[in-house]
């Protein structure tokens, strides 16, 4: 299968960044977005989708990328994601990315099929990350960021098994929700935390009826 490449970016002015993010499905922890500006003529060799590659050598690229490309990130908080959705928590968090970079660009190229609500010239492209060059450098940022906030949160919150299933709902995570409880990073809006959140809820003590 192709790799992507820059056969959508080349009919858009310059410069032109690609965005998506990681962590919309996980049971805990933020969402997390990025933004890239690739140099046409000077980027990294083996951009992919994210999910297409070995955790080694999406850690390679993501060094790369952060030496020579515009990069910048933004995250919206487990708070953020129960407040507003993770659907309008995951728009905050592309605009903050876009926000972050330093440089406004001309273009924004989006992963999936909505922009965020901006003033900016952006086109949405489904399954962006595998067709386009600049969301999937985008994608590596954000997917390696998150993996390395999950890790750090795994040592906080031992037991859920974070270092290596990232927050999402494992059978290893369900078992520790059943076992341990939700954390404050549980995400108490998703359904399997929101049943144990109402499981360890009191429950109220019904007065004796007289006889």
């Amino acid at each position: 299968m192709a790799r992507p490449c820059f056969k959508l970016e080349k009919d858009h002015p310059e410069p032109l960044a690609g965005v998506d993010e990681a962590g919309c499905a996980p049971l805990a922890g933020p969402v997390v977005a990025a933004a890239v500006i690739l140099d046409r003529n000077r980027f990294p060799r083996g951009i992919d989708d994210s999910k297409a590659l070995p955790a080694p050598v999406r850690e390679a690229l993501y060094t790369r990328l952060r030496q020579i490309a515009a990069v910048g990130v933004g995250i919206a908080s487990v708070e953020e994601i129960d407040r507003l959705n993770i659907f309008w928590a995951r728009m905050l968090a592309m605009q903050r990315a876009v926000d972050s970079l330093g440089i406004e660009p001309a273009m924004v190229l989006v992963d999936g099929n909505r922009c965020p609500r901006w003033d900016r010239p952006s086109v949405a492209i489904v399954a962006g990350d595998a067709k386009c060059r600049s969301i999937a450098a985008a994608s590596i940022v954000a997917k390696v960021t998150r993996d390395r906030i999950m890790a750090e949160y795994a040592r906080e919150h031992p037991g859920y098994g974070w270092e290596t299933n990232k927050g999402y709902g494992t059978p290893e995570h369900i078992r520790a929700l059943a076992a341990l409880g939700p954390t404050p990073l549980h995400r108490r809006s998703f359904a399997p935390v929101r049943q144990y959140m109402l499981e360890l809820e009191p429950q109220p003590v019904l007065a004796a009826v007289p006889a």
